[in-house]
């Protein structure tokens, strides 16, 4: 084991600038075919086995480019198929962190093919049994290369082969804790030669050391042992072999917590120098500088509690930093925090670093140095995104169960000079956590359009003014985020109108006091103005979710004639951007990626591989746009529709030779979840990238209900009447639905309507509507009446939207301020997100990093909706853009009531997954033009 150990530790030193990050994801799985499958054999029996997939693993263990998993576990994940699989060759398998991948399977870096199984006769069979080729609940593995052992848990016995086993079902040579291969006795009280359910396994230095957990103790035997039942030397935990504490609840607090005793220790391991041992009942991890070399030595320093005398779960109280008081001037603490520990289950060292498997918080803490103080904090958290937060990955989070950055209840790791290995027996796989050069924090793998998304309201100001009135601006925090140094802030912003204000010059100084605070302006908001609407525009200082927990409200004294009020109790629109659909434009925000700057010379055919860089999801490359030092492009492939989560890093070949990555960062997948392109200047919510739509006036007609033979639908475009007989009932064919019934009236009519002088028809992309565009442009084509009726008791239900024709303006052109938008027009915005196609069919005439083409008539699968001015505009069309890669085009028709507002405010959603906001200059001529009220 020496010569191992010393190969990791030179390996470790050659790499000590790649570091692990908060929060980042696994790079590789082994047990499942991508990272979100999380499958087993359907019945899971004593013949339900699988050499493909893992079950509720436990232990692992890695050497001489071999990984064995101990495919059983002691927390009740299912199935439990009490054997260890082993994985030859593991390189070939999982390519090296900087090695380039090849596509060899759905995640190339998913390795779920085992080589060799133990304590069954083959993959298959599951079920346990007591004998040399047998096991019952195995939970821990060891291995220094050479010898092989295994914590039988259940037999209460330490099986060892003398040589890495080759053959499937290959029988142990030896075990320890029983006279023979056959006996699993379990013996009260203890000796030097008996175990009962021992749960942890190492071998250092030739030296064995057992976790033997039930005992409450760990044994060490000086040298390898060669025979059954061979007693130990040393015993750590108990001042002797034959005392045991008798222990039946591990939630209570045991009172003789000591430097010298344990209670039920679950792993024991060393780096050669020190020891490490999880006291899983103390909720604690204790280290010995030096390898015991006496019974009954006690521990050095201990993680996780205050102090050798403690043993609470999540001591917060005593370990982490105090939040603040009470109303009541109590002291707050948050629930856990970077030094707090619950039922630690393993702990192991690379010589520098300290990994512990905080199996109750279901997460890793990683030391970058080994801890010389009793009760220091990690550094990094696996697992979580934040050392306060425990998002367990079952919970009702689709995007979060089984992604590539979450573990349940971890149980054990190994360390491999490059990777470290976690097993999450819930998730059935074991994840494999790499260290980087370039760093990429939770969070920052966000859709491409919606890169930042706030929360926005605002305040309206209107009445008439008169000196001394007052009007009060109160700003607050709801959130309940621990970690959020502003929750329950509560801020005042007093104004007292003078004789020379106007309404204009009220919202000016409402704003600049809330910007210029002595401390730097808000602490929650930004303010500014639109002085055309006599509104101060508010914009959350937190980006995303946490933004819509600011309360806004405002006030004006007694008996004043000024009026305010505000948008909403709350700030709204802050919304996560990580979540992204298949297909879309994603940007990665980091640190040192690569150390060129470059974009795709070929906008429509992007490349794989860009100034020597490649991003990898679930192992498969994708094309990029751009790669920066901090800020890499990039298209999620099409095939990645199945899965809820992948794993992203970034490889570089820099320009002095050498090549690095990033850490992994996952991305959670959805259907649809849109991001709106905006204008990169301007205070959020930026302006929108949107067109006018159409050179020809239009006008938009609804088609909904059902299909009843011979109901009449007319369409009447001035006094000319275009009418549609059905000829058939919705249920004549089971197998057509409502909206494709439809289809026949809506084509129907669109056929008879296209025989009019002044007007030609076309089906709108998306739902069932006709639309209308006059047949010559500009302004003469405005103003043609439609209207819409159906005949009496009729099952079909048409709509007019609108009046008349209206709003030509010029094809494709920019919406400005200077050509803002109309009420009631067609305006084109451009986003990405919204995924899936329908029909399905469409899909297969697109391909990743190539331009659409136009050719394929589609809708997007998840339906679109939008809000324009705080009224509903309705979605015309939704699907890729001609000519672009991962771009969708919306043509929405607006409301012809939206007032007129430069900066009026707009989102789109597809179910849940609301847009960033964005802003559409709009001009109400008529509002403008109207005549005042005359007394």
């Amino acid at each position: 084991m020496r010569s191992i150990v010393l190969f990791l530790l030179l390996a470790g030193s050659l790499a000590h600038a790649a570091e692990f990050v908060t929060g980042q994801a696994a790079r590789g799985a082994v047990g499942q075919i991508y990272f979100t499958y999380q499958e087993s054999p359907e019945e899971w029996d004593e013949n339900s086995g699988s050499a493909a997939y893992a079950g509720g693993v436990s232990g692992i263990a890695y050497a001489n480019d071999t990984l064995f998993v101990v495919d059983s576990n002691r927390v009740g994940a299912v199935p439990d198929d009490n054997r260890v699989l082993v994985y030859k060759n593991f390189s070939s398998s999982l390519p090296g962190p900087t090695d380039k991948v090849e596509y060899t399977r759905r995640c190339p870096l998913c390795v779920n093919q085992a080589d060799i199984v133990l304590g069954q006769p083959n993959f298959v069979r599951t079920d346990y049994g007591t004998t040399r080729v047998r096991m019952r609940q195995p939970t821990a593995v060891a291995t220094d290369g050479q010898y092989l052992v295994v914590a039988d848990t259940n037999n209460n016995r330490v099986m060892v082969w003398e040589s890495i086993p080759t053959t499937i079902g290959q029988g142990c040579d030896f075990v320890l804790g029983q006279e023979d291969t056959r006996s699993a006795e379990s013996v009260v009280p203890p000796t030097a030669t008996t175990l009962r359910g021992p749960q942890g396994v190492w071998i250092q230095n030739g030296m064995l050391f057992v976790a033997d957990t039930m005992n409450h103790r760990v044994l060490i035997w000086k040298e390898m042992p060669k025979k059954n039942g061979e007693k130990a030397d040393i015993v750590i935990g108990q001042p002797d072999f034959t005392t045991t504490s008798e222990v039946n609840n591990l939630l209570a607090e045991d009172p003789n917590t000591s430097k010298y005793n344990l209670l039920n220790p679950v792993s024991v391991t060393s780096d050669g120098t020190r020891m490490f041992v999880s006291d899983l009942g103390h909720h604690r991890v204790l280290i010995w500088n030096e390898i015991p070399h006496k019974s009954y030595q006690k521990a050095d320093v201990v993680i996780g509690q205050e102090d050798m005398e403690s043993g609470i779960e999540n001591n917060s109280s005593e370990v982490c930093t105090m939040l603040g008081r009470s109303d009541s001037d109590e002291r707050l603490y948050p629930g856990l925090c970077a030094a707090t520990l619950s039922f630690p289950r393993y702990a192991l060292s690379d010589g520098t670093r300290l990994f512990i498997a905080d199996s109750g918080n279901d997460r890793v803490l990683v030391f970058n140095t080994i801890p010389t103080a009793d009760g220091q904090s990690a550094d990094v958290v696996l697992g979580q995104k934040e050392f306060d937060e425990n998002i367990n990955s079952d919970g009702a989070d689709d995007q979060r169960r089984s992604s590539s950055d979450s573990l349940r209840t971890p149980t054990s790791l190994a360390w491999d000079g490059s990777n470290l290995y976690v097993s999450d027996p819930f998730n059935r796989r074991v994840l494999v956590f790499t260290p980087s050069d370039g760093k990429i924090q939770f969070g920052r793998a966000r859709n491409a359009a919606g890169l930042d998304s706030y929360a926005t309201g605002f305040i309206n100001i209107a009445g008439d003014i008169q000196a001394e009135d007052d009007v009060t601006v109160t700003i607050k925090d709801l959130g309940d985020d621990t970690d959020n140094d502003y929750d329950d802030i509560e801020h005042e912003y007093e104004y007292e109108v003078t004789d020379s204000d106007t309404i204009q010059t009220v919202v000016q100084k409402l704003a600049d006091r809330i910007n210029t605070r002595l401390d730097g302006g808000d602490p929650l908001v930004i303010a500014s103005t639109n002085l055309e609407t006599d509104q101060v525009m508010l914009r959350a200082r937190e980006e995303g979710e946490g933004g819509n927990d600011v309360q806004i409200s405002v006030e004006v004294s007694r008996d004043s004639d000024l009026t305010a009020s505000v948008s909403g109790e709350k700030l709204t629109g802050g919304r996560d951007m990580t979540f992204n659909a298949a297909g879309s434009l994603v940007t990665i925000l980091g640190e040192n990626l690569t150390d060129q700057t470059s974009g795709a010379p070929d906008s429509t055919r992007l490349p794989y591989s860009l100034s020597g860089v490649q991003v990898y999801a679930d192992g498969v490359l994708v094309p990029l746009l751009y790669v920066s030092p901090t800020q890499v492009n990039f298209q999620l492939p099409w095939e990645l529709l199945d899965r809820t989560s992948v794993s992203i890093y970034i490889r570089a070949e820099r320009t002095d030779g050498t090549v690095t990555i990033s850490n992994a960062v996952a991305v959670p997948i959805v259907t649809g979840a849109p991001g709106i392109f905006t204008y990169s200047t301007g205070v959020e919510p930026r302006p929108a990238v949107a067109l006018h739509y159409s050179s020809n006036a239009t006008g938009t007609i609804s088609v909904d209900g059902k299909l009843k033979r011979k109901d009449i639908a007319t369409v009447i475009i001035q006094d000319r009447k275009y009418e549609y007989t059905v000829t058939k009932t919705s249920d004549d064919e089971d197998d057509i639905t409502d909206e494709e019934d439809l289809h026949e009236v809506r084509d129907g009519l669109v056929a008879l309507i296209n025989q009019d002088p002044l007007v030609e028809a076309y089906a709108a992309g998306v739902f069932n509507r006709i639309r209308l565009k006059a047949r010559v442009p500009g302004p003469a084509g405005e103003g043609i009446r439609y209207s819409a009726e159906t005949s009496k008791d009729s099952q079909v239900i048409l709509t007019a939207i609108g009046e008349a024709t209206c709003c030509s303006n010029e094809e494709g052109a920019l919406v400005t301020e200077e050509n803002p938008a109309v009420p009631g027009e067609t305006v084109v915005i451009y986003a990405t997100g919204l995924g899936v196609l329908d029909p399905e069919s469409a899909l297969e005439g697109v391909e990743n990093g190539i331009a659409y083409t136009g050719t394929t008539a589609h809708t997007v699968q998840d339906d679109v909706s939008s809000m324009v001015g705080g009224k509903t505009a309705n979605v015309l069309f939704a699907g890729l853009a001609t000519g672009m890669v991962g771009v969708y085009e919306i043509h929405l028709g607006l409301n012809s009531d939206i007032p007129t507002n430069m900066y009026t405010q707009m989102y789109i959603a597809q179910d849940v997954y609301v847009s960033n906001w964005a802003t559409l200059p709009v001009y109400n001529a008529t509002e403008r033009d109207a005549e005042p009220d005359v007394e």
